[in-house]
């Protein structure tokens, strides 16, 4: 189904029109159990303004797609979507396939079996082509998808989605989990969540590789997904700052933003920082300029503690920053400790259901996995646990997990079990 126009201001109709076009494809389901649903991450998505996600304030048309069984459909809203003259943003979510031969690659639609692949599906080469015939106007296209057990072997051996490098003017970010990624909890997935959450609470918009830069780092995504473009194909290239954009801020609700600054903010050196200074501490670590980024971090949260207090919610947002640079710098060790006091303040203010309390929690609980040091991660296990105890965790077995490592770290004679 389709909803939701855009008015053009009624003397604008001869501006360039943007485009926002979201396809919910199939669910990705394991034994009954939902890895991924495309409806839900959709339906989230449309609640952002579509000028936020054009990131500009150009009048828009906006189509959700649902429950599409004709990949025909799909392509005439893919046309539809690339002829607009203004920026288009195509997101895409669900399962990828492949044909009985394992040749081709496919987006499922709804009902789409392994028999059926040919012609219930949409062929991956069909949006590539219809991306690839796109003359004007900004284009960034967002994944969020599950190559099942025949789709993987053409994803996964590869490390890359198929031709995306011929399409050339086309930005494209997002992830491609594995069949054997955790089953979810039915909900908006991590990456999309961390998006739309990115959006809605920059002050000013940031650039989509800013975006994609902080929701792939703070997914808690499986090991062994695919992350386009990775770490490494980001260090080849300097993260852009954000331009500044007509759009107004979008919050949720909560406790209120930092106020901006009446005057230009001084230098680090003079121990304060720009209001917020994200942008340019993913580009430092990005470009592995870690210790820059992490001397900048500590300036701004110094800042704000000063101003907000240590237990407030910007000072809150800073260490789960902080968490994701010393996860990008190898630092494991402080990652899990920067996100287990994120979740533990978080879960005082907002409850064990809330999905930042859950995602601060699968954070620290990943960076605890990768610290091969016993002493380090003796020190920072209890309280994981404790967090995790509190929690109504999606899949169970991260506890035990965690319980069962803790017990192997604290047993003289299994001084080598750091990960059971």
């Amino acid at each position: 189904m389709g909803f939701g126009e855009v008015g053009d201001g009624g003397g604008r109709g001869r501006a360039s029109r943007g485009h926002v076009l979201l396809l919910a494809a199939d669910a990705a389901v394991r034994r009954g159990r939902v890895l991924v649903a495309p409806g839900v991450n959709v339906a989230a998505l449309a609640m952002v303004p579509a000028d936020v996600l054009l990131g500009c304030d150009a009048p828009a048309d906006t189509v959700c797609l649902e429950g599409v069984r004709d990949p025909n459909t799909v392509l005439a809203r893919l046309r539809a979507a690339v002829a607009a003259t203004g920026p288009l943003f195509v997101y895409v979510s669900g399962r990828l396939t492949a044909d009985r031969r394992g040749q081709r690659l496919f987006v499922a639609l709804a009902g789409t079996t392994a028999g059926s692949v040919r012609y219930t599906s949409l062929p991956w080469e069909w949006l590539l082509g219809e991306l690839r015939s796109r003359t004007g106007g900004v284009t960034t296209v967002v994944v969020d998808l599950v190559a099942d057990k025949e789709a993987w072997p053409l994803v996964g051996e590869s490390g890359a989605l198929p031709g995306l490098a011929e399409l050339a003017g086309v930005a494209v970010f997002g992830v491609v989990c594995g069949p054997d990624v955790p089953v979810g909890d039915g909900g908006v997935s991590g990456y999309t969540r961390q998006w739309i959450d990115q959006l809605r609470r920059a002050p000013v918009r940031p650039s989509d590789v800013e975006v994609h830069v902080l929701a792939a780092g703070s997914a808690a995504l499986a090991p062994g997904t695919l992350v386009v473009p990775s770490a490494r194909e980001l260090e080849m290239r300097r993260v852009p700052e954000p331009t500044p954009t007509p759009v107004h801020p979008r919050r949720e609700p909560g406790p209120p933003a930092v106020p901006a600054p009446a005057a230009p903010a001084p230098a680090v050196g003079a121990g304060v920082v720009e209001e917020d200074p994200r942008a340019r501490l993913h580009a430092l670590a990005v470009e592995g300029r870690h210790g820059e980024a992490d001397v900048l971090a500590r300036a701004w949260e110094r800042d704000v503690v000063e101003r907000w207090g240590r237990a407030s919610a910007e000072a809150v947002r800073c260490a789960e920053i902080r968490a994701d640079l010393a996860r990008m710098a190898g630092d494991f060790a402080s990652a899990t400790r920067l996100w287990v006091h994120a979740g533990r303040a978080r879960l005082e203010w907002q409850g064990a259901d809330a999905a930042e309390v859950r995602d601060a929690a699968a954070g620290a609980l990943y960076c605890w996995t990768q610290v091969k040091d016993r002493a380090g991660a003796l020190e920072a296990g209890p309280e994981l646990v404790a967090l995790l105890r509190t929690l109504p965790l999606p899949d169970p077995g991260h506890l035990r997990l965690a319980e069962r490592r803790l017990e192997a770290l604290r047993t003289p004679a299994r001084t080598g079990a750091l990960n059971p």
